[in-house]
């Protein structure tokens, strides 16, 4: 394993050990995506969909979501993916939820809806993630080169692991903790997670402003509680839901997703986030 993580390591050798069980293939319900590459945006070389097994369970029912016992993979970071559909800048539209809201149907207060089209009319120039900064909530889903989550029951944990972000860990405590009081915002916040059936549901306060919650700029306070549904559907794809509840930026709760494809045979790598490693179309809004 190359993202030299003791943690990652440890359950991966922990997986060896568990026999899957199956349930019924959902693929049908879902279209291929535009691009199978890891990264899921232009220029990478289209495989064809295979029929996907079904949704993997470790023996005691739990969705695995993770690869088999001695099997690699990583769930595709899917840049072009976004919660409110805008056709602007988008690489993979069609991995979107058709349940999700048109932007202009997205309950902004009214400054955070002028603050969003300055995000737009300058082409994400101004965000963070391009400059090296964290991201936190959605924003951590639809960045390129993919990730893992990493399920260790024995210590009521899951590990998000991430290499664009870069090394990003997050973690979903499973144990019933409630969040702290007395919080100090930051970027991935405080996340408690637990089963409802066959989705992970995760609850997340405690967000800092200095990020932004997605890829084209949808903006939020420190007042965030971000909901997240994470559903194995089958083997290949996982559907990722978010409730936004931000009294700061929004007049009510709203949600959106997309989902997210399987890169069988791939891990996780080395990746540092340069200085001077600019992308100048989305930095500058425009070639240099």
């Amino acid at each position: 394993m190359r993202h030299g993580r003791g943690i990652a390591v440890a359950a991966s050798a922990a997986a060896g050990l568990l026999v899957c069980g199956l349930a019924w293939p959902l693929w049908a319900q879902f279209p291929a995506p535009p691009n199978a590459g890891i990264g899921g945006g232009p220029g990478r070389a289209r495989a064809p969909r295979r029929v996907s097994p079904a949704t993997p369970h470790w023996p005691d029912g739990r969705v695995n979501l993770g690869p088999l016992a001695g099997e690699k993979g990583v769930w595709s970071g899917m840049a072009g993916t976004t919660i409110a559909t805008n056709a602007r800048g988008l690489d993979n539209p069609g991995q979107n939820l058709p349940t999700n809201l048109k932007v202009t149907d997205v309950p902004f207060q009214d400054w955070a809806r002028a603050l969003y089209n300055l995000r737009q009319e300058r082409l994400t120039a101004d965000d963070p993630h391009v400059r090296c900064k964290p991201s936190g909530g959605p924003r951590l889903f639809h960045t390129p080169y993919g990730f893992e989550l990493v399920d260790l029951p024995e210590a009521k944990l899951i590990y998000m692991i991430e290499v664009g972000g870069p090394h990003t860990e997050r973690v979903f405590y499973m144990d019933g903790r409630p969040h702290p009081t007395d919080l100090d915002p930051s970027y991935f916040g405080h996340s408690v997670g637990h089963w409802d059936g066959e989705t992970l549901v995760v609850d997340t306060v405690g967000f800092n402003e200095r990020f932004w919650l997605t890829r084209e700029g949808i903006p939020h306070t420190e007042y965030l509680h971000l909901i997240e549904r994470f559903t194995r559907v089958d083997f290949d794809d996982l559907k990722y839901e978010a409730t936004i509840d931000d009294r700061g930026a929004y007049t009510k709760p709203w949600s959106g997703g997309w989902m997210i494809r399987w890169s069988p045979g791939e891990e996780m790598y080395e990746y540092m986030c340069q200085e001077n490693n600019r992308d100048v179309r989305h930095m500058y809004g425009g070639e240099r």
